[in-house]
């Protein structure tokens, strides 16, 4: 990829250091543990988001995102829930004043994309942050 093309994913794992993960699931075979770990691996802060556990990953959680203490700004909200709970999230996510709004493979939601944009936040939708990470850091260049 040439410096003079943008790539705006790679740009948000650049800027933003701490990932709220919303329905983030302590057992080691759910798909948000093994990407929330691989983010942690990273470097990045991850404070879980889910009312079911008390600590995931060695972090406090919390069981939505207004209940994280306003002294932990969240950058990056990784939305690990069923699309019907997109609207609410991405509300908590405009009312924290987050930057980025990001949906986990499979979860595509328009209507709520373009309020989160019409706020100022950035939206991926339909990818998954480990495979869009590892592509862009950790694969050899070609």
């Amino acid at each position: 990829m040439s410096a003079h093309t943008s790539d705006p994913i790679r740009d948000m794992f650049v800027q933003y250091k701490t990932i709220a993960v919303v329905g983030l699931s302590a057992k080691l075979d759910r798909p948000s543990y093994r990407v929330a770990k691989f983010l942690k691996e990273q470097g990045y802060r991850i404070i879980p988001v889910t009312p079911t556990y008390d600590e995931v990953l060695g972090e406090k959680a919390y069981p939505s995102l207004l209940d994280v203490p306003k002294d932990q700004p969240i950058e990056i909200v990784d939305i690990f829930r069923r699309t019907e709970y997109v609207p609410e999230i991405v509300d908590q996510a405009i009312e924290i004043g987050a930057n980025v709004v990001w949906m986990q493979l499979g979860i595509i939601h328009e209507d709520a994309a373009a309020k989160a944009r019409s706020h100022g936040l950035q939206v991926v939708m339909d990818k998954c942050t480990k495979p869009e990470y590892t592509d862009r850091f950790l694969s050899p260049q070609v």
